[in-house]
């Protein structure tokens, strides 16, 4: 009885190590994404994988049926819903197109968009009615798809070359 449980947890570890390989950069990928950091400067999102990853493996050992990506991923988001990853200011400056949206539009954005997760799926994973799922969702898009223009301020007046206003011209 002894002599199976070190097989077991070789075969385990084993198991979990190959999923944490192939999954692992998609994952940081859908983390950097959430967290609107830049994809080489990503604290958070890396911070966050880790945390999703050690659940993971925690929890390795569920039955056959369920998806360990899903149950990753599933986790990841609420992890990044529920906690304090959008409350603290950011480390680095957020960039790209995702930056301008908040957190909650980013988190709906990148899973129906980007991992296409359902409507109802999210909607039941975020604790939020699906019609306010896919209005999040639609104005997330248009945000992206169409930012708002750069806001009133100084206009740079550009002025021409003395020599084409007359300036300087021989009379």
């Amino acid at each position: 009885m002894r002599g199976r449980q070190p097989a077991r947890n070789a075969r385990r570890d084993g198991e979990f190590t190959a999923f944490a390989t192939v999954t692992g950069v998609r994952l940081l990928r859908v983390a950097t994404l959430l967290t609107a950091e830049p994809p080489d400067a990503n604290p958070r999102a890396r911070r966050l994988l880790t945390l999703a990853l050690a659940h993971a493996y925690a929890h390795w050992d569920r039955p056959p049926g369920e998806d360990p990506y899903e149950r990753t991923r599933a986790h990841l988001a609420v992890r990044f819903a529920r906690g304090n990853w959008y409350r603290r200011p950011p480390l680095v400056r957020p960039e790209g197109p995702l930056a301008a949206l908040t957190p909650q539009e980013r988190l709906v954005l990148v899973l129906r968009r980007y991992e296409g997760v359902g409507e109802e799926q999210t909607a039941a994973l975020l604790g939020l009615p699906a019609e306010r799922v896919y209005r999040i969702c639609e104005r997330a898009t248009v945000r992206v798809l169409r930012p708002p223009p750069p806001a009133p301020g100084r206009a740079v007046v550009r002025r021409a070359p003395s020599w084409a206003r007359g300036a300087g011209r021989p009379s």
